[in-house]
Formats: structure tokens, sequence, C-alpha cells
């Protein structure tokens, strides 16, 4: 919750920052006016700092202070804070240039340059707060992400001194894997720490729950890096490395630092980033709940329906594998026999399934049997769009056959997806459909769920 709260703080320092301005100058007396005061002004004048403190944020995203985890020394960022506040001041002076014909906004341009003062100063304060506040409960609070470093040089020796003098990170070491090239072994790395070599990382990774891997050793050939890159893949692990000067320069990779000391990760996703899942969680929140209200008499209709016309619940309860990998259980309303699978165990939905009830035949065609799922929604298990959650048999035995599988478990899964509208849904290719989920989450934008939901309406190719 911190970093939403965070968000709220920077929305109401500047807002402050600009109000605080205009009062100065205008309202104030300690700077003298050239005119009498107009008090019919005032009010546009604040309507005026909604759509500059808009202007300041949208610089602060841009400028990337909004990113998370923030760490090192707060001073650092304090240079940072007064470019994005600069920048966004002087497009605030543009704009109220370019509508001061139309009374808009009035203008005043000593207002608006104590706004670069007012809007800093209070920025850096909630900041500094915030800061104090992360740094206090990262203190107290327990370890959030386990790391493993390949390679026991020196440069994976100081990456471990830098997680352990971070508690912002909220992480810690768990251990070094040797790479078996000839690295220059640290002198200050214990024996314990070795956890093994680099043909074990299937297995530590399968028992000590890292949610992170960095690979110090640059040596590491191509084919031996690729092999790590899918043993993560496959565990929903991480993966980062330790760059040279070349791979800066010229990869499209994504470029952190952590402490001193750059590393090189996969192109980040859409919804990695804190804005945009609040954004996407906003909407969840907001949409689920308005359409439970709507539509609970239907659901509530269908589920009686569905207890008349054959025997056992009308709802039907199943787990599913979501975000990070995690089970969770999914509401939708019971379209089959209550013994459908007892004698042949997990298995595809089929045209003419004869397992569906002849309700549930239709409730399937018409997607109307995923209603439920609006809770799971609300509850914060699924997203309204997303890749479709498989069961817990189907995923163990396409994560190790089917590439890059494991990752559309980044993000929530949804009631509707880009795969689903598109045909790709029920016992169709799963490679394919892979490739749809992966479009979803390197593209993804409200727009792009708005128009995934709107398709949904009429999306019935293979809907049994």
């Amino acid at each position: 919750m911190i970093p939403f709260f965070a968000a709220i703080g920077d929305v109401l320092a500047v807002y402050a920052g600009f109000v605080t301005a205009i009062w100065l100058r205008l309202e104030s007396g300690l700077i003298p006016l050239f005119h009498g005061p107009d008090p019919y002004a005032y009010p546009k004048y604040y309507v005026a700092s909604v759509i500059g403190t808009v202007l300041v944020l949208l610089v602060y995203k841009s400028l990337g202070l909004f990113e998370r985890p923030r760490v090192g020394r707060f001073q650092n960022r304090i240079p940072a804070i007064f470019r994005a506040t600069g920048l966004g001041v002087v497009l605030c002076i543009v704009l109220a240039y370019l509508v001061r014909n139309f009374t808009l906004a009035p203008f005043s341009a000593g207002a608006l340059i104590l706004s670069f003062f007012t809007v800093s100063i209070l920025v850096i304060l909630v900041r500094y707060l915030f800061y104090r506040i992360e740094l206090r409960l990262a203190a107290k609070s327990q370890v959030r992400s386990r790391i493993l470093i390949l390679g026991v040089n020196p440069v994976g020796m100081r990456l471990k001194r830098i997680v352990d003098s971070e508690p912002i990170l909220r992480a810690s070491v768990v251990g070094f894997l040797t790479t078996g090239t000839d690295e220059e072994i640290s002198e200050d790395l214990s024996g314990d720490m070795i956890l093994g070599g680099l043909d074990d990382l299937d297995s530590v990774l399968a028992r000590s729950g890292c949610e992170q891997v960095i690979l110090t050793d640059r040596d590491l050939a191509n084919a031996r890096l690729m092999q790590t890159f899918v043993t993560c893949e496959k565990h929903l692990v991480q993966f980062s490395m330790v760059p040279d000067t070349f791979q800066i320069l010229m990869g499209s990779a994504t470029v952190q630092t952590v402490g001193d000391i750059p590393v090189l990760g996969v192109r980040r996703w859409p919804l990695d980033n804190s804005w945009n899942r609040f954004v996407k969680r906003l909407e969840d929140l907001l949409s689920s709940l308005l359409l439970l209200v709507v539509l609970a008499p239907l659901i509530g209709i269908l589920a009686l329906l569905v207890r008349l016309t054959s025997r056992g619940p009308a709802f039907f309860r199943q787990r599913r594998i979501g975000e990070g990998g995690k089970e969770f259980m999914l509401h939708k309303l019971r379209t089959m026999r209550v013994d459908a699978e007892a004698t042949t165990g997990p298995v595809w939905a089929s045209r003419d399934d004869p397992r569906c009830t002849r309700l549930g035949a239709l409730l399937r065609k018409t997607n109307l049997d995923e209603l439920p799922q609006l809770w799971d929604v609300l509850r914060g298990d699924m997203s309204l769009v997303g890749p479709r959650p498989e069961r817990p048999h189907f995923v163990e035995s396409f994560k190790d056959d089917v590439e890059h599988y494991m990752w559309r478990h980044v993000s929530k899964p949804g009631i509707t997806g880009w795969a689903q509208v598109n045909g790709l849904r029920g016992n169709t290719s799963i490679s394919e459909r892979i490739k749809y989920d992966l479009y979803y989450l390197e593209h993804w934008s409200l727009a792009l769920d708005l128009k995934i939901l709107l398709m949904t309406l009429w999306a019935r190719e293979n809907a049994y």
C-alpha cells in the first residue's frame, strides 16, 4: 500500500504547491501587485492548478520518478525532482501562454515561477516523509525477495553487500552457484554460501523459493546462458545479469542499477510498472463492482435455472493457476454433470461434449457461465482481461514442453483475453494461444482492454 499512498502524496503535494504559489503571489500581500486583486479570477486559478498538477505528474512519470523500489540515499533523488518539476512548470507556462486569449485560465508568470519552488519543496518533503516511513517498515518487515547469484566472483560478492545494506529492497541473497568458467573467486565468500554449480540450478530453484536469479559471470557461453534463462522461466523466476559495456550500449533490454552495479534484465512488461498495475486494478475494481450490482439479478436467475434443470450445486469451484504461479479458486456457473471427470480425470471440453447439460451448453456458448468470475476479479485473484487461467494439471504438462508458457503467469489471469476473442480457447493449439497471450502482455493498454471486452460480446468461435 505504500506505493499507492506515496502516489496520492505526490498528487496532493503538487496541487498544494500550485495553490501555495498562487496565494503567495496574489493574496498574501508579500509581493506587490501592479493592479487590484480580482477575487473572481481566483477560482479559475485553482481549476488551472488541477491542469498544472496533471502536467507535472505526467512529466514525473515520463522521467521515471514513480519507478520502484527506490534505493540509495534520498538526497541523490533531489536533483531529479527539481529537473522534473522545472520541465513541468515550463509546460504550464507554455500552455498558459497558448490559452491566454480564450480566458480558459488566467495567466500569472509570477505565480508559475513561484510554483517551481513551492511544488519542488512540498514534493521533496512528502517524499522524504514516505522514505522514512518505508525505511522503518522495511527494517521491521520480512524478506519478500530471495536472490540467487550465479557466479562466485567479486562482483557477485559486492552485489550481496549492496542487497544486505538496502532494507527497502526487502531482499536477501540465499546463496551462490559456480558457473564452471575460470572466474575469479571472491576471497570474502564463505563456503556455506555456495549451493552448487550451474547444473544444480533447477533443483536449487525448486527447493529455495527464489524469486530472482542474477548472473554476474560475463564469460558464460551463449548456449549455457539460454539454458539458464529457460530454467528460470520454467520456475517463474526473474532472470537478470550484470552486463558488459557492449551489452549496455547495444542491447534492447532494460538496464537498472543495484547500488553501483548495472543489472541487465529482460525487457519489462507494461504491467511491471507500478502505475500501470494501479490503473488496471482500479479498472478491475470499479468495473467488477458495477457489473456485479447490475448483473446480480441475471446471475441469480441463471443459478436458479441450473439447480432446476440438473442435479448438483448451481456454482462450480475449481483450482486454477494465477499470477506468479499461485493457485486460486475460480468460480463459474455449473455447466456439466457433477461427475463429469469421475472416470476420465482432467480433460479438455470438446464440441458437443456429452458431459454438458442442455442449459450448460447454452451458457458456455454465450459465455454466461463466466459471470461469477466477476467476484474473483473483485477479490483480486483475476482481472477482467488477461490470459485465461489453466488448471494445475495442464500447467504441469505444458510448462516443460511449450516455449515461454510460464510467461503468461506474470500478471493476473482474465475472464476474457486476446487469445479467447480470436477463437483460441478450449482444445486448440497451446503454442498459438501463448503467442496471443504474450502479445497482450507486451502491448497492454486500457484501450486494448476495452477492445477485448467489446470483442467478447460477440466472440463465439470455439465456445463450447
